[in-house]
């Protein structure tokens, strides 16, 4: 009494408060609700004869919408087996899908949850195998990474200036230029009037330990040895 006294409604718990007698309350209950059973079997029958696996979207609304129904004939007492719910599934696949119909009957299968947990695998591969193929069209190389150089690029085509030496054919992030041409060639920039990579041979550059060659021209080759050789005809010459 405790028990069925704490599920009813408010309504019902005012109307059946005098009631003493367990057997006498149940009773009444059943009465007052024994004909929604004449209600919901009608219409669960009809949403089975039509229920198609092919007018879902996917499998778990179909599996959810087939427990629904046969939850509401179960209790109307009409009982829907294992066989009922294998054979509903299988024979209404999508027309495109018959083979797959096929080798599902061929597997022959004695339970209804063994059907769905292959058929929610098969359409969780087949979703993933879908994105993967939409994500870019076929043959196409993927994006590259943010910031990712190309190693492919070359010096003909890295286009402009580089704006650490104003050099061609590199970046200002892979300049491998001298620091001391690097600080001529910022401080012409400043310079106002002077073209970029001008230099006045009337006014002496500001060069740590200059280097003149033979002919007294100024040598601005850096080098990272101490020395190098150098053939003019038939005489070799070592500078160090």
């Amino acid at each position: 009494m405790i028990f069925i006294h704490r599920h009813l409604d408010e309504a019902l718990k005012n109307k059946y408060l005098t009631v003493e007698d367990l057997l006498t309350l149940w009773n009444a209950l059943r009465n007052r609700y024994n004909h929604q059973t004449k209600v919901i079997l009608p219409r669960a029958s009809y949403e089975w004869t039509y229920l198609r696996i092919q007018d879902f979207k996917s499998v778990a609304e179909y599996n959810f919408a087939l427990f629904r129904i046969t939850s509401q004939m179960k209790l109307c007492g009409d009982i829907i087996t294992e066989e009922h719910m294998l054979e509903k599934t299988l024979s209404t696949f999508y027309a495109s899908n018959v083979l797959l119909q096929q080798q599902y009957r061929a597997r022959g299968y004695t339970e209804y949850n063994q059907l769905i947990s292959v058929l929610l695998i098969a359409e969780q591969n087949n979703e993933l195998l879908m994105k993967n193929h939409y994500s870019r069209p076929t043959g196409c190389a993927p994006f590259p990474e943010v910031n990712a150089a190309s190693l492919e690029v070359n010096a003909t085509s890295s286009g402009g200036a580089c704006h650490r030496c104003g050099g061609n054919g590199h970046w200002g992030r892979t300049c491998r230029t001298p620091k001391h041409l690097v600080d001529l060639y910022q401080a012409s920039l400043k310079e106002k009037g002077v073209e970029t990579n001008f230099l006045d041979q009337a006014r002496p550059m500001d060069i740590p330990n200059p280097v003149f060659d033979l002919s007294g021209q100024l040598n601005t080759t850096h080098l990272d040895v101490p020395g190098f050789i150098m053939e003019r005809g038939n005489e070799v010459y070592r500078f160090d």
